[in-house]
This record gives C-alpha cells, sequence and structure tokens, in this order.
C-alpha cells in the first residue's frame, strides 16, 4: 500500500503543497538534501520512495542501525559510479540516521557538499541533538506530523478496497473502523499490520475480529461523545479527592481508547493550578514537565510521564484559594472595581513622565528591611479587597503565616 505518487500520499498536507520544497525536489532536477523527522508511522521511507520513483532515480536505502562507514562510502561510490557512466541520478536514504555516530555521518558530507546524490536522512529523534552541525546546515529540515484519525481511516479504507491490498475481499464494519483508528495511534503503518492480522482471522471484520487479532480489548469511548466528557470528569475528580488508583485507572482508560495525550496533559496543569494550588507549588512544575515530555516523545512512552503527573496532583495537598483568588479579582474587575493606577506606580521611563508626576515618592521596597515598604499599590477602589486567602494545607501553611504578616503590615493593621 505505499503511495506511489505525491498525490496518493495521505496527510502531511503542509510538506505536500504546491511550491513546497518536497514539491520542488519531485519537479526540478536538482539533487537536493533532506531531513524527515517525525514520530514512526507517519511516512517518512514512504516520501523518500515517492521521490525516487517520480523522479526516476535510483533508490539505495542504508539503515542506520546495521551499516558501517565502509557501506556508507560504497553507497557514495556506487551512486557517484552511476552518475558518472549514465547521469543517472542516486536517492541515498538512511533510516534512523540519529542512529549513526560522528565518523558515519561526516562519511555523508562529501557527497551532500558535491551534490553526488540526493540524501534523505529519516529520524524519529530532534535532529539538532542528534544529527552534526555541518550535515544539518546543508539539508532541509521537514517536520512530519502524526497522522489525524481521519488519515488513518482514510489509509485504512484505501487499504479494504485496493487491489493491493485486501481488494474488496474483505469487508470492516464501521465499529470495527473506529477501533482500529484508535489502536493506530497516529501510526499509518501500525493500522495496516493490525488490520492485515484482522483478515487473516475472517473476511467480515467485525469489532470482535479485530480484538481477537490484536489481542487488545476494545475501549467503549467515544471522543465527541458523553464517555468522553464522564471518563475526564472522573479523572480529574479522582485527582481532587487524591485517590491516585481511581485517577490512574481513568488516565489507562483514555489512553487505551486512543484520547490525545496532549489533552490529557492539559487537563493535568489546569489541575495542578486549579485544585494543588501553592498547597504543593512543585505540582505545576511536574505537570507541566509532563507535558512537555508528552509533546517531545508522544504515546506509548509518554503514559509514564502522565502518570508520573497524575499520582503527584493527586497525592499532593489540596488548595483551591488560586482559582478562588483570580475569580474574585476578575469578578471585581468585571463590576467596574478598577480605579486608576496609583501616581507613584505609574512608568516613569519615557520622556516627560516626570512632569506628569509618574513614578513621583516611590519607595523601592529593596532598600527596606525585609524587601517590605508599607506604600499603596491597588487602586483606592479595591484596596481593602481581600483575594487570595490560603488554606493551613500542606506548604501553604507556611504561606498563609507569612502572607498574614505581610498583609498587615502593608495596610498598616
Amino acid at each position: 500500500m505505499r503511495p506511489r505518487t505525491l498525490d496518493e500520499v495521505i496527510g502531511q498536507r503542509h510538506l505536500l503543497g504546491p511550491g513546497t520544497p518536497l514539491r520542488r525536489l519531485v519537479e526540478s532536477e536538482a539533487p537536493m538534501s533532506l531531513f524527515l523527522w517525525g514520530p514512526p508511522g507517519t511516512g517518512k521511507t514512504t516520501l523518500a520512495y515517492v521521490v525516487s520513483n517520480v523522479t526516476k532515480r535510483r533508490f539505495v536505502e542504508v539503515s542506520a542501525v546495521s551499516a558501517g562507514v565502509k557501506d556508507v562510502r560504497a553507497a557514495i561510490d556506487n551512486a557517484r559510479r552511476e552518475l558518472g557512466m549514465s547521469g543517472r541520478q542516486t536517492v541515498l536514504f538512511v533510516d534512523e540516521v540519529h542512529r549513526f555516530n560522528k565518523a558515519q555521518q561526516d562519511a555523508l558530507l562529501p557527497a551532500v557538499e558535491n551534490r553526488w546524490v540526493t540524501f534523505i536522512g529519516a529520524t524519529t529523534e530532534n535532529p539538532f541533538f542528534s544529527v552534526i552541525s555541518p550535515l544539518l546546515s546543508r539539508s532541509l529540515l521537514l517536520t512530519l506530523e502524526s497522522l489525524s484519525e481521519d488519515d488513518i481511516r482514510a489509509v485504512l479504507e484505501r487499504a479494504v478496497s485496493d487491489p493491493r491490498g485486501l481488494g474488496g475481499r474483505a469487508t470492516l464494519a464501521p465499529q470495527a473502523l473506529e477501533h482500529l483508528v484508535r489502536l493506530a495511534g497516529g501510526d499509518a503503518r501500525r493500522s495496516l499490520t493490525y488490520l492485515e492480522a484482522a483478515a487473516l482471522l475472517a473476511d467480515d471484520i467485525t469489532i470482535e475480529v479485530v480484538e481477537k487479532a490484536v489481542d487488545k480489548a476494545a475501549v467503549r469511548y467515544d471522543r465527541q461523545g458523553d464517555q468522553h466528557y464522564d471518563v475526564i470528569s472522573a479523572f480529574i475528580k479522582s485527582m481532587r479527592g487524591s485517590d491516585a488508583d481511581a485517577a490512574l485507572h481513568y488516565l489507562a482508560r483514555m489512553i487505551e481508547a486512543g484520547e490525545d495525550p496532549r489533552f490529557i496533559a492539559r487537563r493535568i496543569v489546569i489541575f495542578a493550578s486549579e485544585d494543588v494550588g501553592m498547597a504543593d507549588p512543585t505540582c505545576l512544575q511536574t505537570a507541566v514537565a509532563a507535558a512537555q515530555a508528552v509533546q517531545l516523545i508522544g504515546l506509548p512512552e509518554g503514559q509514564i510521564n502522565l502518570a508520573h503527573a497524575v499520582i503527584h496532583c493527586a497525592t499532593a495537598p489540596k488548595s483551591n484559594a488560586v482559582v478562588k483568588a483570580i475569580g474574585a479579582a476578575i469578578g471585581d474587575v468585571r463590576r467596574g472595581l478598577i480605579g486608576q493606577v496609583p501616581g507613584h506606580l505609574r512608568d516613569a521611563h519615557y520622556a516627560g513622565a516626570a512632569k506628569l508626576g509618574h513614578g513621583d515618592g516611590y519607595k523601592y521596597p529593596h532598600d527596606f528591611d525585609h524587601g517590605l515598604v508599607r506604600q499603596d499599590y491597588a487602586p483606592e477602589q479595591v484596596r481593602e479587597r481581600r483575594y487570595y486567602e490560603p488554606t493551613r494545607h500542606g506548604a501553604e501553611a507556611p504561606i498563609a503565616d507569612r502572607w498574614a504578616k505581610i498583609r498587615a503590615f502593608l495596610r498598616g493593621s
């Protein structure tokens, strides 16, 4: 089912439009060097094959897992010989190029510099960390994205009907199709592997056949329906109730059902401030780190980072003082309690500000004991309003004591 032309490629629309580097490579005679960076199953090898096929260039694949410097140089020498004898160019495709050491990558430089080959390197790792600068600076870096559910659905439907696939010999029930889409996780190769396994068991591919073929039960979960909202609600409430086991159960249900891990991570980040807050300020750090990790490495490994954050959030002391504080402040602003910024706090850096009295009388806290000085900070209309009311939970208890003293000092009581 590997596409033969760019028009057959599903997904990666941002790379395949008119005028894009990939289109120019296919439409021109000039050799070019590319790095294709993206998750597994997004079409890196496919795009290399398509470029070779459409441009009628020789295709030579070198696996960075097993090849050495000798293999790389032999492939380049053969490409130069072919170019000199027949004028035919070669696409040198290096899969898992991040596994090459510096010496192996150095061996590619002459071919890239002199354009003896059209070099295409595929990697699942960030090339800025894994590829030497001279090689990277001589190449275009194209980032591939995980296929969407619609893309995976199109891949499967084409495989069922296309003569190169099942050729209509099997039928795929709608529920089975959706289960395969969820199991794929944006990986087209995985979706086709599962489809082929199911087709070996039965011509009428139902959801039960898929479950048996891949040994993975279908989680009843509609990302657009009630289950989506019910499970995420139970997930949040379990963390709020400090039940780490229940929260992990709902996390597992969402992951296995194919929920977008970035959505789960965003909910954890919100929870860290909304329900934990200053009772454990490090909880937000963990949540944000987990969200970034998921963005960087994806699933399945990202599930460990999500679980890490869930356990931290669930077992942390709880406080909703932060969300109540900003809610109260926004409520006052919306009711019109705004007022003028005190003159001594206004910006005094621009020309003419001094004539307006901006900054006049401002007291620099660092010049005073304990970094505190009594002066008006809030507009007069809200000067006596109290927004942040800390709890006595966890790390917020000493903060509550300090804040009480600071507030009393600033208010003059």
